[in-house]
Formats: C-alpha cells, sequence, structure tokens
C-alpha cells in the first residue's frame, strides 16, 4: 500500500508538472496574441491624441521645438459691482496685483512660478490660481481665486443729486469674495485657426482664419459685505444726512453664494497683419443658470422650483497680440470674465481678469 501510495503521488506531481508546462504555454501564447492587440491600441490611442495637434500648414505652423523658457508679468484685474432696486449701487475693486516670473514649457503644458511685486511689504490673503491649456480643439479654463482685504470704494450710488466723491478710493477691508470655476470649449476650424498661436506661443498663423467657439462651464461664487460697517463709513465720510438715505442693507445680503453653470457660444479671429505678427480677439457669451444655497439645500428638485428668471448672461472676451519667429516670441493678452446674477431685490455683477506681457524662447528642436 505504501509503495502504490508513493507512486500515485509521484505520478500526480508529474501530472502537476504537465500541467502547469501546458498552462505557462497557452499563457505565452496568449501573450504573445495579445501584443499586436496592445500595439493597435496604443497606435490609436497616439493617432487620438495627435489629431488634436494637427493643423493644415497653409495657414498654420507647427511647433518646430520641444521646450520653452518665459519671462511673464502678469497683471490681474478685479471688479465687484452691487445694486439693490432703488437702483443705488456700489463698486468695490482691490488694488491690481502685479507679478512677474519664470515659466518653463513642453509642448502643451506651462508651469511657472510669479512673486507678487505689489504685496511685498504686507499680506492680505489673496489667493490666485489659473491654469489654461490650449489645443488646436479644445481649451480649458482653471480658476480659483480668493480675494483679500485691500478692497477700495471705486464708486457709490446713492441718488442723482448726491455728491459721494468724497467716499471714492477709500479702503473698505470688510468685505470678502471668492470664485472658483472650469470652462471647456471646443474649437470648430482649429485645423485653419489656432488658438495655441495667440496664447501660447506653441504654434505659428501664418494666414487669417477665424473659428466658433462652444463651451460648457462651472463657476462657484461667495461674496460676504459688512454692510455695518460700510454705513458707518459713509456717514464719517459723507456726513450723517447722506448716511442717512445710504444703500438699504435691507434689501440686500450679508453674505451672497451661489453656483452658475452656463453653456456659451462665440467666435474668434486671428489675423495675420504682417509677418511673424498676429492679433486676436474672442468673445464668448454664455447663458448660466444660477442656484443659490437656498436652491441648492433643498432635498428634492422639481420642475415647479425651475425659474427662467434665474437665467443670466456672462461673458469671456480675450485679446492678444504676438510676434513669433518660431524661435523667439514676444507679446502680450488680456483675458476677462464678467458674470451677472440677479434676484427681485438685488443684482451682483463680478468682472475678474488677467493682463500678461511675455519674452521667451523655443529650444531642443524637434
Amino acid at each position: 500500500m505504501a509503495f502504490r501510495d508513493s507512486v500515485c503521488r509521484h505520478i500526480n506531481h508529474k501530472k502537476r508538472i504537465v500541467l502547469m508546462a501546458i498552462g505557462l504555454f497557452a499563457l505565452c501564447a496568449n501573450a504573445q496574441d495579445s501584443i499586436p492587440q496592445k500595439k493597435g491600441m496604443l497606435q490609436g490611442i497616439y493617432r487620438f491624441v495627435k489629431e488634436f495637434s494637427r493643423v493644415d500648414t497653409n495657414y498654420v505652423e507647427p511647433q518646430h521645438y520641444n521646450f520653452q523658457l518665459m519671462l511673464q508679468n502678469t497683471n490681474t484685474y478685479e471688479f465687484y459691482e452691487i445694486a439693490n432696486k432703488n437702483n443705488q449701487s456700489i463698486l468695490f475693486a482691490p488694488k491690481p496685483s502685479i507679478k512677474i516670473g519664470p515659466y518653463f514649457g513642453w509642448r502643451w503644458i506651462f508651469l511657472g512660478y510669479t512673486l507678487d511685486v505689489s504685496h511685498m511689504h504686507h499680506a492680505d490673503n489673496k489667493q490666485d490660481f489659473n491654469i489654461s491649456l490650449y489645443s488646436n480643439q479644445i481649451g480649458v479654463d482653471f480658476f480659483w481665486r480668493e480675494t483679500g482685504s485691500g478692497y477700495k470704494i471705486k464708486s457709490l450710488k446713492l441718488g442723482e443729486d448726491i455728491d459721494t466723491s468724497p467716499i471714492k478710493d477709500t479702503d473698505f477691508p470688510n468685505i470678502s469674495a471668492s470664485i472658483k470655476g472650469l470652462n471647456l470649449y471646443y474649437i470648430f476650424n482649429h485645423k485653419k485657426f489656432s488658438y495655441p498661436a495667440a496664447y501660447s506661443q506653441s504654434t505659428v498663423q501664418r494666414r487669417n482664419a477665424g473659428s466658433a467657439l462652444l463651451g460648457i462651464g462651472y463657476t462657484r461664487h461667495s461674496l460676504k459685505i459688512d454692510w455695518q460697517s460700510l454705513d458707518d463709513l459713509i456717514e464719517k465720510k459723507l456726513g450723517t444726512d447722506v448716511a442717512s438715505l445710504a444703500l438699504d442693507s435691507t434689501l440686500l445680503f450679508g453674505r451672497i453664494r451661489y453656483t452658475d453653470i452656463s453653456v456659451s457660444g462665440g467666435y474668434s479671429y486671428n489675423w495675420v497683419f504682417a509677418h511673424n505678427w498676429l492679433f486676436n480677439a474672442s468673445l464668448s457669451l454664455a447663458v448660466g443658470y444660477k442656484n443659490t444655497d437656498a436652491d441648492m439645500k433643498k432635498e428634492h428638485f422639481t420642475f415647479e422650483e425651475f425659474d427662467f428668471k434665474n437665467f443670466n448672461l456672462d461673458g469671456v472676451t480675450r485679446l492678444g497680440i504676438v510676434w513669433n519667429n518660431t524661435k523667439w516670441y514676444a507679446g502680450a493678452s488680456a483675458i476677462f470674465h464678467t458674470y451677472n446674477y440677479r434676484k427681485s431685490q438685488f443684482r451682483t455683477n463680478s468682472t475678474f481678469g488677467n493682463v500678461n506681457i511675455y519674452v521667451g524662447f523655443n529650444f531642443d528642436r524637434r
């Protein structure tokens, strides 16, 4: 019995070795068969990605280098206007931020660091983060802005016969605002028209061309104001009589928070007015549906709550001028976003944007 058991174990062991060998052979055979499939899939992905940068070379000269170095000056601007149903309004704006710093680029991606030289001697807790990616077919804007305490009152309207000039340019730190958002847009005429030629200097537009744009966007807005501090400031600057006619804060809110979901359409045009020179103008208008926090806290949404008054018109404007000989380039650009929000008691308008001035060069020829 012991001998038979030993023989059986020996035979079973050989069977296991044979089965393992067969399994490994089958696995290798499947791997060999899957290699062409994997290569085909990778080639398909490569062709899909390459399609984003494919252009008509009669209109657009492709990038000839892998890397870029650039020095850029960025100037940021913000404006917040608030008005009530009595046509009284106030406009706040912080001191513009002036930043300068180096950037390094590879193909579509730019990374850099800027130093805010306008706020080096005092901190105001301001945060500003922007990413813009431009391919020939698709553009993406991501922004995150947290304002600091450096606001001034740029204008105040209380009535036709009331002089409010003494309060103009007065510091008002009791306001905070933030905006976070993402815009995604598609460029239809992407083989002849180049957005990167105007805003990322990775191609050169050689002949005039334009394109229709279609996009979607999501933004989150927050605005908080200490109205009692504002009333006290108006009384101090303009007197008790004028203060009694000041903004009726009962028609407003101490904190305004809302979400904006939008669909946009527009047009952009590249004008090649001289050799190696380009001027771009772009305008997109968006129809945005805005929900306040009170709307979003409801557990269930019904179409009876859908209100056409929540639709508002927003916009994005871009301007750029560039000189680019494919090796060296220099230019300036401006990008501004405008958002409107209206309710029966009040309305707000917020505008923010950047003006950039830059010079750079390409290297490591492909």
